[in-house]
């Protein structure tokens, strides 16, 4: 989507706002013992309540209102009877429609007692996304999102799952551009203008990289077993620093 008038920025802002209370609420009743189910629960009650719509439930038939990835599963976990334990990594993953616009964002969180090298991979993928938003400015290259992701991935000492990539939105869950590349692609020529909409999330893990998808049909997983780490926002590109829709006023 590229914004054409306020009105589009200020409704982006709004289902953004939805989807970031969605993230905060989850995230506060994230605990051991509680089940995937419940967190979803909680997702779709927020949603329900401000009139929005699971995004994924109704472009995919999702069989969940959120996605919610356990430890090793990068993305596209299924809520259902797991059971949440002590030291495990959960990343929640929330998109949203109103009013025909939509928002998408997602967060990993540490289940206390926290584990070093979970603590130490959640700090380097957040650390990539903000470089790479820092890095969105109408006229600058594209690829320079994937160049600041990968730099620090490598910095830290972590590999990217490269196959899963950041996309357009807006006016549906996904749209042009199909790809936002978390590392370097020099092929890409691709120049970023204003008003263009898309998210930004790289997914890092201390293994291969490579992924399957499970038997399920949906759930995404590295190969290895090592666990993964996403962090996402929406953004809108301007001539200054991108707007990030999917953000609660501090």
């Amino acid at each position: 989507m590229t914004v054409e008038s306020d009105r589009d920025i200020e409704a982006l802002k709004i289902v953004g706002r939805i989807v970031a209370l969605v993230i905060r609420e989850m995230a506060a009743n994230l605990r051991p013992g509680v089940t995937t189910r419940e967190l979803d629960d909680i997702g779709r009650a927020i949603m329900e309540k401000n009139g929005a719509h699971s995004a994924p439930e109704l472009t995919y038939q999702f069989p969940g209102a959120t996605c919610i990835s356990v430890n090793e599963e990068a993305a596209h976990g299924i809520p259902g009877d797991r059971v949440i334990r002590a030291g495990e990594m959960v990343n929640i993953d929330v998109s949203a429609e109103l009013d025909g616009y939509f928002a998408d964002s997602g967060a990993s969180f540490m289940v206390p007692p926290v584990k070093a090298e979970s603590k130490k991979l959640c700090a380097a993928t957040r650390a990539a996304l903000w470089k790479a938003i820092h890095s969105v400015k109408a006229g600058q290259p594209m690829n320079a999102i994937g160049r600041s992701i990968e730099t620090e991935a490598t910095r830290c000492g972590f590999r990217l799952v490269r196959e899963l990539t950041g996309h357009g939105v807006g006016r549906s869950l996904h749209e042009d551009p199909e790809a936002v590349w978390n590392f370097y692609n020099a092929g890409d020529q691709r120049i970023l203008k204003e008003g263009m909409v898309f998210t930004i999330e790289p997914f890092l893990t201390y293994g291969s990289g490579r992924i399957l998808t499970e038997k399920n049909g949906w759930t995404i997983r590295t190969s290895d077993r090592s666990p993964v780490a996403q962090y996402e926002h929406t953004l809108i590109v301007t001539r200054g620093e991108p707007i990030i829709t999917t953000m609660l006023p501090a």
